[in-house]
């Protein structure tokens, strides 16, 4: 049976999960840990994506990061790749270091996010390697010590955890310590590591339940969320792929995306490119940053290069691009720009 090709899209969350290949270690000593690392800080920081949890085991890694200006697919085949290649080196041997392919689980914010940051973090406990929550504090393979502020590490986004909890550091900190304490005799949680039917209703029992009363769901293996968001997940997927294809028929690129959105605007195509503060120019890159990242998958560093921005630039006004009110009808305009 083929493979279900994965779902991604600019500012998805995801939760992240690659094992070593037959359960080895992927992490013999200290050195390997710190090179995994750093090469984990340097490729988010290089495409500006956002890491709220993480944890090295062993034999296998959780991460929670949200798509910033590149695919989770590219990092994650830049940061597998290349820590492959060093590990092999390193204990001189040859082959494939990982399981299969990683799995990604695209996640419904609002009900899990806070839910995934503590049983991710929580899983040093779970394997073994750390006693207690106190020694999980000062853990230098784990999130955690980074959001208690213990360890540093600039790649980890911890404001936005930690602002869930509290507008103060120190009383968010707090809060989150407590909240991660309640769930130290949860175990493992099968319904945080995947979508589906079973694992989004709560196994088999509730969703027969479910069934008995009528009530019909949605589920998918890629998509951890309740049948709603799957549903709109796999629609918006859907009408993504339709729109892409369309778009890349038309043989957009950069200058002519440009060139679209400021005679649909009425601005001249030279300010967008300038150092302009204007509203209806400022409105206009963010349109262009998310029409290049979302329609025609044109890389936020060519984006940056072309507007002279930043790439954390970019990244926000992709953001803030999608959020436009004129966003839908500036794409339906360039899809039918007959210039192109």
């Amino acid at each position: 049976m083929p493979r279900k090709a994965r779902i991604d899209a600019p500012g998805a969350l995801h939760h992240i999960i690659f094992r070593g290949i037959e359960g080895n270690a992927i992490f013999k000593d200290l050195l390997d840990y710190r090179n995994f690392l750093e090469r984990l800080g340097t490729i988010l920081e290089e495409t500006d994506t956002p890491c709220f949890a993480w944890a090295l085991l062993t034999n296998h890694v959780h991460l929670l990061l949200r798509t910033g200006l590149r695919p989770i697919s590219t990092i994650m085949r830049r940061l597998l790749t290349g820590y492959a290649q060093q590990f092999n080196r390193r204990h001189k041997r040859s082959g494939h270091l990982f399981q299969n392919r990683y799995k990604s689980f695209l996640c419904e914010e609002d009900v899990y996010f806070q839910e995934l940051v503590r049983y991710i973090h929580l899983n040093p406990i779970r394997a073994s390697m750390v006693k207690d929550l106190k020694a999980l504090n000062t853990h230098p393979n784990s999130g955690h010590a980074v959001l208690m502020g213990k360890i540093k590490h600039d790649w980890q986004d911890t404001d936005s955890v930690l602002y869930l909890f509290d507008d103060t550091i120190r009383k968010a900190r707090s809060a989150y310590l407590s909240f991660v304490a309640k769930g130290v005799d949860q175990g493992r949680r099968p319904e945080l590591v995947g979508g589906g039917l079973l694992r989004s209703h709560g196994g088999w029992t509730a969703l027969k339940a479910l069934q008995s009363a009528g009530i019909w769901v949605m589920g998918d293996e890629r998509i951890l969320g309740s049948s709603d968001f799957v549903e709109t997940v796999l629609r918006r997927a859907e009408e993504q792929y339709e729109k892409r294809t369309l778009a890349q028929a038309h043989g957009m690129d950069l200058e002519q995306l440009i060139i679209a959105v400021a005679d649909h605007m009425e601005i001249d195509p030279i300010l967008i490119c300038s150092s302009s503060r204007q509203r209806a120019v400022a409105k206009a890159r963010a349109i262009i940053c998310w029409v290049a990242a979302d329609r025609l998958n044109i890389s936020g560093a060519e984006v940056a290069r072309k507007l002279e921005l930043s790439p954390s630039a970019v990244s926000k006004l992709v953001s803030r691009g999608r959020n436009e009110n004129l966003a839908s009808e500036v794409v339906d305009r360039i899809l039918d720009y007959r210039s192109i």
